[in-house]
């Protein structure tokens, strides 16, 4: 167990070693299906579309999303789907519908999508300011 991690760490410093590129992805997501345009986002930020890609190393490119009010959803999730949030005091469950959220601000249930398709761990945060949404 020791000198599988003495590798990782001699690894990791080799890796650290080289200079990470980073290129840029524009997609447009014009009459595609939201989760489409989300699973390929997430994909293109991880860094898994690169041969050299190690899920402790953020190694993914900038991505920019373009026409993000014009993405269709299949079957009935723009009237039927809800996010919830707390606010944190007692009985203050919030809820908002898609419908809502989609007509005020459609970048942010792209987003919204985008995130909990990410790792939960410490690179998420870091990978997700690369991530660009134009309406």
């Amino acid at each position: 167990r020791e000198k599988k991690f003495i590798l990782n760490l001699y690894n990791l410093a080799l890796y650290m070693t080289k200079e990470i590129k980073r290129n840029i992805i524009e997609i447009d997501a014009t009459g595609r299906a939201v989760g489409r345009v989300a699973t390929e986002a997430a994909m293109k930020l991880m860094g898994k579309n690169k041969a050299d890609f190690e899920r402790y190393i953020d190694t993914g490119d900038f991505v920019v999303i373009n026409n993000v009010s014009k993405v269709k959803f299949t079957g009935r999730k723009l009237e039927q789907k809800d996010f919830y949030h707390h606010t944190m005091h007692p009985g203050s469950l919030k809820r908002e519908p898609m419908k809502k959220m989609f007509e005020t601000n459609p970048g942010r249930v792209m987003r919204h999508a985008i995130d909990g398709m990410l790792p939960k761990n410490k690179l998420r945060k870091e990978m997700l300011k690369r991530l660009t949404l134009n309406a």
